[in-house]
This record gives structure tokens, C-alpha cells and sequence, in this order.
């Protein structure tokens, strides 16, 4: 088997692999992907260099086909000139001369039929290399197509991870975070704030009453002192103040 009969069986069976089912069997589909688009991206390359070669052989066949064919014509017609030389002599009386040029003529037409036999030999091998170069060249472009596919494929599948990975991170950190109600602490700030000021008020109020109370005494004494000093004045003899008003101080 030559080189580029295995690299066109390797093409081949990976052109047809059932890339999808070993995708999904695999334990870690990326690695699977990352493999394989080394090894199809390792077959292309031996794929292209095996294109190449096939091609240049081809043409290299071609080109001794063409010197092939053009040497029986060429020795056709040397063939055929030596022919009628002969006939020419043959006709003055030279059958010595023309024996001669008909002996060229038969070399002429041997060498005619090597190189026909050479370039028929030839074709079927060219039809061959021709159908190598064209399987070789589908089945590379099938493995291009396919990598193409595997890389996007593989993109998509890094992009999915890498945001389930984000998403992951976010739920954790929400977990790690207090998800109380806010409001909560300050509404238990505010209810503090409201027992102080009614303990402020509580204690207000007794020193108010006091206060109050102090006032009224105050007004009680101002009253005695007010009811003596007209008891004294009536037993002095003198009448009580006009309107029943208090007399000045």
C-alpha cells in the first residue's frame, strides 16, 4: 500500500465517522473534541502534502503520456517518409537503395508502436491518479468542512461551560451573601429609637408634675399672705379693697 493510499484511507474514515456519537459517549467532550480536531487537523496536513504529490505525479504522467504520443507521431511520419523514399527508388531502378529506406521505415514504425504501447500502458494509471487526486481532494475537503464543525462545535461547548461556570460562581456568592430583609435592621433600629424617646418622655413627665407643682405652692403662699393682710386690715377697721380685688403689693 502506498503513502497516499493509507493518508486517503485515514481521510476517508475520518470524513465518515460518526463524530456525534463519539461526542456524546465521551466522559469529557471537550477533550474529545480538542482530540479529534488535532487529528483531523494532523490528517489534513498529511492529506494536503498527499494531494500535492498526487497531483504532481499525475501531471508528471501526463507529461511522459504527451511525450509518448508525440514521439509515435513523430516516428509515423519518419515512418512514412522513409516509405515513399523507398517507393521513389524502388520506382529508378534502386532496389538496393529502396530495400534500405524501407528498413528505416520499419525501425521508424517499431519505435512508433514502443511509444504507442508506452502511452496506452500509461492511461489507465492516469485514470487511476486521477481518481486518487479527486477522492483525495473530496474526502480533504470533507475533513476541512468537518474541522470547521468541530471548532464551532467546540466554541459553543466552551462558551456553555464558561457561563454555567459564571452562573455557578453567581449562585454561590448570592448563597454566601445575608439575604435578610434589609429593612429589617432598620426597622429594629427605629423601634430603639422609639423606646429611647418614650423613656426620654417618661422621665420628662415626673419632672414636669414637680415643676407644676412647685408653681402651685407658690400661688397657695401668695394667697395666704393675701387673705392675712386683709384680715388685718379689717380688724384695723378699714374696708375691703373696691371690686374685690387684690390690694398691691
Amino acid at each position: 500500500m502506498t503513502g497516499k493510499q493509507t493518508v486517503l484511507g485515514r481521510t476517508l474514515q475520518l470524513a465518515r465517522a460518526d463524530v456525534s456519537a463519539l461526542v456524546d459517549q465521551a466522559e469529557d467532550p471537550q477533550k474529545m473534541l480538542d482530540q479529534l480536531i488535532r487529528d483531523y487537523s494532523n490528517n489534513i496536513r498529511e492529506a494536503d502534502l498527499a494531494v500535492a504529490t498526487a497531483i504532481g505525479n499525475l501531471r508528471l504522467m501526463e507529461a511522459d503520456h504527451k511525450e509518448d504520443t508525440g514521439a509515435a507521431d513523430e516516428w509515423g511520419a519518419k515512418a512514412l517518409a522513409a516509405s515513399r523514399k523507398a517507393d521513389e527508388v524502388r520506382a529508378g531502378g534502386d532496389a538496393v537503395q529502396a530495400e534500405t529506406f524501407d528498413n528505416l521505415a520499419r525501425k521508424a514504425l517499431e519505435r512508433q508502436i514502443t511509444a504507442e504501447d508506452e502511452a496506452t500502458a500509461a492511461e489507465p494509471l492516469m485514470a487511476a491518479q486521477t481518481e486518487v487526486v479527486e477522492r483525495l481532494k473530496q474526502n480533504l475537503d470533507a475533513m476541512r468542512e468537518r474541522l470547521t464543525g468541530l471548532e464551532s462545535r467546540r466554541d459553543r461547548l466552551m462558551a456553555r461551560t464558561r457561563a454555567a461556570e459564571a452562573r455557578t460562581g453567581m449562585l454561590d456568592a448570592v448563597a454566601r451573601m445575608d439575604v435578610t430583609d434589609p429593612t429589617a435592621d432598620l426597622g429594629r433600629f427605629e423601634a430603639k429609637i422609639r423606646r429611647e424617646e418614650a423613656r426620654a418622655t417618661g422621665r420628662a413627665e415626673p419632672a414636669d408634675s414637680s415643676l407644676d407643682g412647685q408653681f402651685e405652692q407658690v400661688d397657695d403662699l401668695s394667697k395666704r399672705a393675701e387673705i392675712d393682710a386683709r384680715l388685718a386690715r379689717l380688724k384695723d377697721g378699714e374696708a375691703p379693697p373696691a371690686g374685690g380685688g387684690r390690694a398691691a403689693a
